[in-house]
């Protein structure tokens, strides 16, 4: 494969955290109806589904449901009125990120979170400024594992597919990432969902903390 020329990133679980207000829009959502919180605990491995997963575990409701369009707008509106309160970027990303500026690598960003929330938290966490390509779940008409998000990117950031790495924390990301012909690197601080072992996932490489990435993209 070509040597990596730019390095794509999701966002919630790789670069944010952003468990926190996904899991308080939900609470937010039971306690209106006379429901207890749920333990954060129990959310937080839910993150990375946005509404899909914290509504399902909310109110045990699959998007087939009658009342789940109703309960997602709901979702996404209490969302877009906290989605700055607690999320964060996580710990060491951001020197991660200038290492790779000042390796003369570009980096991006392709979400499954709508450009309605993706753009304005990436421009109130810093993100933007630097970013090549800031890529939401509604920019083309696929979401992630389908590639078409991460064709995007790399045509934005001026490289062919072959020439990018995509690191996630979710087995789709992965999938995306490999069906688009990319490297991939999974996430292990992220949030890893629900589903197989991240070793299961066939990503080229796990790493543990940022800063590991900029290791292996050095022997790469």
């Amino acid at each position: 494969m070509n040597k990596v020329q730019v390095v794509l990133f999701d966002l919630d679980g790789t670069l944010i955290d952003s468990a926190p207000d996904l899991a308080g829009s939900a609470n937010e959502m039971r306690i209106a109806r006379g429901m207890p919180a749920l333990p954060y605990e129990l959310l937080r491995p839910l993150a990375g589904t946005g509404a899909r997963g914290m509504l399902g575990a909310a109110f045990g409701v699959l998007p087939t449901a009658p009342e789940y369009a109703d309960l997602k707008r709901e979702f996404l509106d209490r969302y877009e009125q906290r989605m700055l309160q607690e999320t964060r970027v996580f710990d060491l990303v951001m020197g991660m990120l200038e290492a790779l500026q000042a390796r003369a690598l570009p980096w991006g960003i392709v979400t499954n979170k709508a450009e309605r929330f993706a753009l304005p938290l990436t421009r109130a966490l810093g993100l933007h400024q630097g970013a090549v390509a800031v890529i939401g779940g509604d920019t083309t008409p696929h979401l992630k594992p389908h590639p078409a998000p991460l064709f995007e990117a790399a045509r934005r950031a001026g490289v062919a597919a072959d020439q990018c790495i995509y690191v996630g924390d979710d087995e789709r990301d992965i999938v995306a990432g490999r069906a688009a012909g990319m490297r991939t690197a999974a996430a292990a601080w992220g949030y890893l969902g629900q589903g197989s072992e991240i070793s299961a996932w066939g990503a080229d490489v796990t790493i543990d903390q940022p800063h590991a990435l900029l290791n292996w993209l050095t022997v790469a």
